[in-house]
């Protein structure tokens, strides 16, 4: 946990936080989704985006989001909410 005391430790336990809840909401999006969604858009299958973003929750958790894993776990979370989400969403929406 980063030192609150000052401006820099703030800043620093906001980005931590907003990690931590950016992984928990891919990983819930994640657990929402039909299975057959994922190779439809010829991303990685089901389990293994959950078993990802359950490894970045946890590497998050423990390690913060500053430093070497940390800044892997925000990068896998970063990729799956900014390209593998919008295109599964996408393959589900009723085509007119």
């Amino acid at each position: 946990m980063p030192n609150v005391d000052s401006l820099a430790g703030l800043i620093l336990f906001a980005l931590q936080v907003l990690a931590i809840a950016g992984a928990v909401f891919a990983l819930v999006h994640a657990v929402r989704q039909p299975a057959e969604a994922f190779p439809a858009v010829d991303k990685l299958t089901k389990p293994v985006w959950i078993g990802i973003l359950a490894v970045a929750l946890i590497v998050l958790f423990l390690f913060g989001a500053i430093g070497m894993l940390g800044i892997v776990g925000v990068v896998a979370v970063s990729v799956y909410l900014v390209d593998v989400r919008p295109r599964v969403e996408e393959v589900q929406r009723p085509r007119w």
